[in-house]
């Protein structure tokens, strides 16, 4: 990839590897445990924490399940940029 092509991507967040996520905050409004989540998705409790910690990013296929788990599309849970913090508007 060219120098100029990374820069490119940088600007779009698409060379970063950090996945940021809405999990805990689902799981509080749904009163789900991460027990509950991890045993509905299949995964070790601890992956639900390391996941919310964003020590994890997830495969495409659990991002989908989680997403689904929750009834919403997959960019409501995960971005590849900070979600705003509540009451914070966006500008």
């Amino acid at each position: 990839m060219s120098a100029e092509a990374a820069f490119d991507l940088r600007n779009y967040g698409l060379m970063s590897e950090t996945v940021y996520n809405r999990i805990a905050l689902l799981r509080a409004e749904r009163n789900v445990t991460r027990r509950q989540l991890s045993d509905a998705l299949g995964v070790h409790y601890q992956t639900i924490g390391y996941l919310e910690r964003g020590e994890y990013s997830p495969s495409l296929h659990l991002a989908l399940r989680i997403a689904a788990y929750f009834e919403v599309p997959v960019e409501v849970v995960f971005s590849t940029t900070p979600f705003p913090r509540i009451g914070q508007r966006s500008a």
